[in-house]
């Protein structure tokens, strides 16, 4: 879940992936409360990260997904959360592979 809490203008917004056993993204979803400017950038990342490698999901940038939409400059923050939405799941995914890595980190 990424985005700013109540009471402020951005609405949450939340991805999930699924990776297959050779490491690509199979599926994943998104749900946003958002504009449509929000749900477009969204529905772009989810389509863009299917069939990539976890490492090459990470590339994607906001500036990719707000150029492909031509959102213009007062919609931006809507591609920033959706590339911190796929961030957001992406690392959620890293954490689930290796739960010791978390363990790991706090002691250090």
């Amino acid at each position: 879940l990424v985005g700013a809490e109540p009471p402020a203008e951005v609405p949450p917004m939340f991805s999930q992936v699924e990776v297959d056993e050779n490491g690509r993204i199979i599926d994943a979803r998104f749900k946003t409360f958002g504009c449509g400017s929000a749900i477009a950038s969204s529905s772009l990342a989810t389509e863009w990260v299917k069939g990539k490698t976890v490492d090459e999901a990470l590339q994607i940038k906001n500036t990719d997904i707000a150029k492909e939409l031509c959102l213009p400059p007062v919609k931006l923050h809507c591609s920033m959360l959706a590339e911190d939405a796929i961030k957001a799941a992406l690392a959620d995914y890293k954490l689930k592979q290796d739960p010791n890595k978390e363990e790991s980190e706090k002691k250090a």
